[in-house]
């Protein structure tokens, strides 16, 4: 019995194509699904797995193709029509209403009814009796503006949970975590394969592919190139049919030479706590600083205080030796800083606008004479932008949000440079970008360290910082523990400091 379940499958979408305007974005793809397994999705950004999925999810509409739920023929013209089905997904950016608490969130548009009026009541143990399965610590009428983002993640599982679906897509969900998190989810994960439920796992990180997937499905140029059983594979055997070739150096050589003192800081304390206190370090021009520390360090207090988005209360900034007053981002960009933060989604870019108007907003006052937009030198400076930065769009009018990551963040980090910044700032600048266009990324920021910018580069991913950072900064819990050389330190050492304050 249970090897003709193993051999039946949950869900099948066989020969899907979707096309857009100047782009093949799916060309006759296959996934199948078995009933109680993890199969991962993988490919670089661009290959197509975000469109496969939207197609599975109603979002878009196949041109050609089928798709098969439990053995039935399906085609859902909406979300909700998936949902209704039993297929939910979990996106990498968070789509939560801060602004309401989470079983709001987790029950939105499907509140239980008490006659006319919504039961609280029933939805509060609803809720904890799916935090309970889950084993989920938080209070379900805690408002989601106040969890940290590993914590939304979570609430998003949770969501997904709580729809008893029989597949379910999770794209990233481990780019917020922390290795203890991650541990627990893989535990939810397994907890869901008892039930029989199919996991769609889309990540960029090897390791945890091979780790938790049963299956493997590797897709480029929006093809489906091959599925194996994840027991047959090893990283480099996905990475080569990932990019089409070997990718023998995960990071760029480094050349840069470090210069002067550009910025020094002294005794930055932040005045809404808890945030940092007390944390003093310099930089120097064409130097890659490293920023690490576990979840709740408060390594993006340091770039937010320094770009005005964090009100200080205490502390000295010194730019070329002169000392200054951050109170807003204007003062940040008048003093040469720039900031690509954490969130692309919610803070990065306007999904719904163009290319154009995403690489020139950050400068869009230099573009104005009396009032009247340069419409010439923006689409000259956005073509800068793509080619530079080498993003991959049909055009300057193609809206952001259907690129891929990794031609997101190309595009952020275009705006910034545009504005002409001696210090750049970047959060989690390769969060959710898959492994080629992780190394673009890393080239672009050596390449801008080779012509004097400084750099601070705040990241989760030890190797990463190890592979491109010169020195690395180690905050934890709100304190600067130590400053250690890239080349001299290990990841035992970063751990340790990590865990100085806790």
């Amino acid at each position: 019995m249970q090897e003709n379940m193993q051999n039946k499958y949950l869900l099948e979408m066989i020969n899907i194509s979707k096309q857009f305007p100047g782009v093949k974005a799916l060309d006759k793809v296959t996934l199948r699904v078995r009933p109680g397994t993890v199969h991962a999705l993988v490919g670089e950004n661009g290959a197509g797995k975000s469109t496969l999925m939207k197609c599975l999810f109603g979002i878009y509409h196949p041109d050609e193709g089928e798709i098969y739920l439990d053995g039935r023929k399906v085609k859902f013209l909406n979300a909700r029509q998936a949902l209704d089905n039993g297929v939910s997904m979990v996106h990498q950016e968070l789509n939560l209403v801060r602004q309401r608490n989470i079983m709001d969130n987790i029950w939105l548009g499907r509140y239980p009814q008490s006659g006319l009026f919504i039961d609280e009541k029933r939805m509060y143990e609803e809720t904890k009796k799916i935090f309970d399965e889950l084993d989920i610590d938080l209070d379900p009428r805690e408002k989601v503006s106040k969890l940290s983002v590993s914590q939304m993640q979570m609430i998003e599982i949770a969501k997904a949970v709580s729809y008893n679906s029989k597949i379910i897509v999770m794209d990233e969900p481990t780019s917020s975590l922390t290795e203890k998190e991650v541990a627990h989810l893989f535990k939810i994960i397994k907890a869901l394969k008892q039930k029989g439920v199919g996991i769609i796992y889309i990540s960029h990180k090897m390791d945890e592919i091979l780790e938790i997937s049963d299956d493997v499905t590797v897709m480029r140029d929006g093809k489906w190139i091959d599925t194996k059983p994840a027991s047959e594979l090893d990283i480099d055997t996905i990475i080569k049919m990932m990019v089409g070739r070997d990718l023998t150096h995960r990071f760029p050589e480094k050349d840069n030479k470090i210069g002067d003192v550009i910025l020094r800081v002294s005794n930055l304390t932040a005045k809404r706590q808890p945030s940092i206190k007390d944390v003093s370090f310099e930089l120097r021009r064409g130097e890659i600083l490293g920023v690490a520390g576990l979840v709740g360090s408060k390594r993006t207090d340091i770039v937010e205080a320094l770009f005005g988005l964090r009100e200080i209360e205490k502390g000295d900034i010194e730019v070329n030796g002169k000392s200054i007053k951050i109170s807003n981002p204007r003062d940040a960009i008048k003093n040469g800083f720039a900031l690509v933060t954490e969130e692309r989604r919610s803070t990065g870019i306007f999904g719904m606008l163009d290319i154009k108007f995403n690489s020139t907003i950050a400068n869009i006052n230099s573009y104005c004479k009396f009032g009247v937009v340069d419409d010439k030198r923006c689409q000259k400076d956005t073509q800068w932008v793509i080619d530079s930065m080498r993003v991959k769009t049909p055009s300057q009018k193609t809206a952001i949000g259907t690129l891929s990551g990794g031609n997101q963040q190309k595009v952020i980090i275009g705006r910034w440079l545009l504005t002409e910044p001696d210090i750049l700032m970047l959060d989690e600048p390769t969060r959710g970008i898959d492994v080629g266009a992780k190394y673009e990324i890393y080239q672009l920021i050596i390449d801008l360290a080779k012509k004097g910018k400084a750099i601070i580069m705040i990241s989760s991913e030890m190797p990463e910082l190890l592979g491109v950072t010169d020195r690395i900064m180690v905050m934890s819990n709100g304190y600067l523990a130590g400053i250690v050389e890239t080349k001299k330190t290990n990841q035992e050492e970063i751990m340790r400091l990590a865990a100085k304050y806790l």
